[in-house]
Order: C-alpha cells, then structure tokens, then sequence
C-alpha cells in the first residue's frame, strides 16, 4: 500500500570518502558506501528529501546526482578533485565544513548525519550557529585501530582527540553494536545520546541459492571473506585447516586473482598454507562481486569469520542471510549478531596455537553434525530477516533523528 506523508524531513547526509554512488558496483565499495546508499535510498522511499554530500575525487563528475531511487548525491570540491586516501583527507575538512556552511545558509536541512569522524567535523562546521542537530555514525574508531594496529596505523595524529570532540558536540551518536558503546563510553561520551542501530543487508540479495552446496560433498567447504589484511584472521583460517582433513578453504577478497602475486597479504597466506601442509587445500579467489557473493556464500557448509578486532562485521550477516552456518570471534559487532550455539559459535579472539587447534576441533564437531548445521542456518536467515534488514536499520535510524529533530520517525515503504 501507498502513504504519504507531507510531514517527511530534509535529512542531509555527510561521507565524506565513501560515496554512495559506488555500491553500485565499483570494486572501491566498501561498508560505509553500502551503508550510507541503502540507509539513504530506504529514508527516501519514505518520502524524506535526502542529500548525500561526499568529496568530488573525479574533475568528470557533475556537481549532483540523482539516483533512481530519488536520493540527490553532491560532489562537494574539497581538496584535489582525485583520489586520495582517507587517512590523507583531514587537512581538506575545514574547506570541506565551509562549503556545507554556504550551502546549508540558504537550503537547511532537518537533520545531519555524519559518516565517520571526519565527516563529523565538517558536517558541525557546517551547522555551526544554525540549531540544525547532527547525528554521529562512526564506522570506525580510532582507539580501537590504535590499540590492534599501534605503529601500522595511519591515521592521522588527532584522529582520536577530534573523533572524541565530534562525539561529545554531535546531539547524538549511533553505535552499531554494544561493544561500540563501551569505547564510546570509555571515550568519554555521554550514553545518554548514545543509541544502538545496527549494520544491514539485502535479503533479497542475499539468500540461499538453490543448488549452491552439493549434499555429501567432498572436501567439505569453509569460506572466509574480507579484504586481504592481517586483522580479518585468514592466517587463523589456515592454521585451523590443518586440523580439518577432507576440508577445503575458500578466500574470498582482496585484487582480483590475477593481482594476487603482487599482494603481500596473499603472499603471507600462501607461506602460511604451505607451512601447514594444507596449500594444496587453499583457495585465494580474489575479490568476489557483490552480485557473486550470495551463491559463494551459499556452497559454503561453514562460514569462518575470525578477525582480530570488528567495529561491526558484515560478513557474518550476509552468511546467515544465505543460510549459512558461522564460526566467528567474539569480537565487536560479531557478539551481537551470532548467537552462540544458535546461529553459529562464537570463538575467542585470542590467537595463541592452542586457540586455532581449538578452532580446528570446533569446525569438525560442526562438519561432522549436518543437522546441527541446517539448524544454525535456517536459524541465522531468520535472525536477519527479524533483525538486520536495511528496512529495519532504517526504522533505528529515523527513530534517532526524530529525537532530536522535527524529523518524524515513519516506518515502512511509502513509495
């Protein structure tokens, strides 16, 4: 049924570095991109007037977009019109803010939100003496990354000083799981503007693929997806196939195949196999589409998801979506969306060798239970579709901008 409302907001979004535009298919998409498209495109369909303000990295690109769904995208010129990477972008930000500032003093929106700490900065430079409230989304944090990364991380040296003042200026801040409200919380910030709204996926797109797992196949199949970096745990994947005969790994990320050689990650994996006797058992496919992920996903008897730190972790969801079972860390968002001996196991993070025989002797009990298995992931499909859909993300989200702004909180498609 059609509704309208003639009450819906002007919400204007900030993302800086993760536009919208590229979940459509560019293989820079990443999760904030694909968070911000669909959170955008579901606000819209409820008849909200959105506006996504993201950097002009391309000279080529017109000053707007519309999307089909409605959601008008803004190249805002801050700093070179190229590709730069994130980490480099802060001294962009004050041009960034100022732009907003003249374009906001004749078109105020309802409700900001800003995407990553950057993005909190020029968006309440932007607001700055108007009223207008900004709502914060960090998608990362950088205590987390300094604490797991110390030397190797890149961020610039403020980040974290910056990223606390947004928070404690910002009217509210979205966490996407409870573990984000702790280092919030041991930031400083207030946990009353505090508010838990999830991470998201496409059921639609993400479902079983009838015929994808072959019944009593040999070798059995694990899957394991993300960007090729030591944080996600690939070489944990490794180490425990040595104890799981009759089992394949499947990696899915990083460079397309033919770019793997000249990947340091790939290369550290591949030694890692072949130290463990199992490379003859291992699989680096590259980076896998979007459109390709949910049949891989489906031909998988287990999902191993083993990061070392996770500020939310998709890829559990996308898996229990598909109907996949899931072994993952307890870990950030990861001990909100699997449920222990529900939907999955939840492992420690702690990577010790015992921990990673441990691992090993846990996906054979689960191999050797395919009743087990087919509980956990008609179980975990439903825990997303009662929980983890982009609708429901958006419900979250509207929720939080009605709190703090005129911004009516409505639910369901309105066109």
């Amino acid at each position: 049924m059609s509704h309208s409302y003639p009450s819906a907001g002007r919400v204007a979004m900030v993302s800086e570095h993760a536009s919208p535009l590229a979940e459509l298919g560019g293989p820079d998409a990443g999760g904030q991109n694909v968070y911000v498209a669909q959170v955008a495109r579901q606000l819209a369909r409820r008849g909200h007037e959105v506006v996504v303000y993201t950097r002009r990295d391309d000279p080529r690109l017109p000053d707007r977009v519309t999307t089909p769904d409605g959601v008008r995208v803004a190249h805002v010129p801050a700093g070179p019109p190229a590709p730069i990477p994130k980490d480099e972008l802060l001294p962009y930000m004050a041009e960034f803010g100022a732009w907003l500032a003249q374009e906001w003093a004749t078109e105020p929106p309802d409700v900001v939100h800003a995407h990553f700490w950057m993005s909190g900065m020029a968006a309440l430079t932007g607001v700055r003496g108007t009223g207008i409230p900004v709502v914060q989304t960090y998608h990362a944090l950088g205590t987390v990354k300094k604490r797991h990364q110390g030397a190797a991380d890149t961020s610039p040296a403020d980040r974290i000083a910056i990223e606390t003042a947004v928070g404690r200026e910002a009217d509210a801040v979205i966490a996407t799981c409870r573990d984000e409200v702790a280092e919030l919380q041991a930031m400083g910030l207030s946990s009353r503007t505090i508010s838990v709204v999830p991470c998201g996926v496409d059921p639609e797109q993400f479902a079983p693929v009838p015929g994808a797992r072959r019944e009593r196949r040999a070798p059995r199949r694990l899957l394991t997806v993300g960007r090729l970096v030591p944080r996600k745990g690939f070489d944990r994947t490794i180490r425990a196939l040595a104890d799981v005969p009759d089992a394949e790994l499947v990696i899915a990320g990083g460079p397309e195949q033919a770019l793997l050689a000249a990947e340091p990650e790939a290369e550290r994996l591949w030694t890692i196999a072949e130290e463990h006797g199992v490379a003859d058992r291992v699989t680096l496919l590259g980076g896998v589409s979007r459109e390709a992920m949910p049949r891989l996903m489906s031909s998988a008897d287990l999902v191993l998801s083993l990061p070392r730190y996770e500020p939310f972790g998709i890829v559990p969801v996308e898996a229990m979506a598909c109907r996949a079972p899931v072994v993952a860390t307890a870990v950030g968002g990861q001990l909100d969306t699997v449920v222990h001996d529900r939907t999955g196991v939840l492992v420690p993070a702690d990577d010790s060798a015992g921990a990673d025989r441990d691992i090993g002797a846990t996906v054979r009990r689960l191999l050797d239970d395919p009743a087990l298995l087919a509980r956990y992931g008609a179980q975990g499909r439903q825990r997303v579709l009662d929980r983890y859909t982009w609708d429901r993300v958006a419900d979250g989200v509207a929720r939080v901008y009605s709190a703090v702004s005129s911004v009516p909180s409505l639910s369901g498609v309105v066109r």
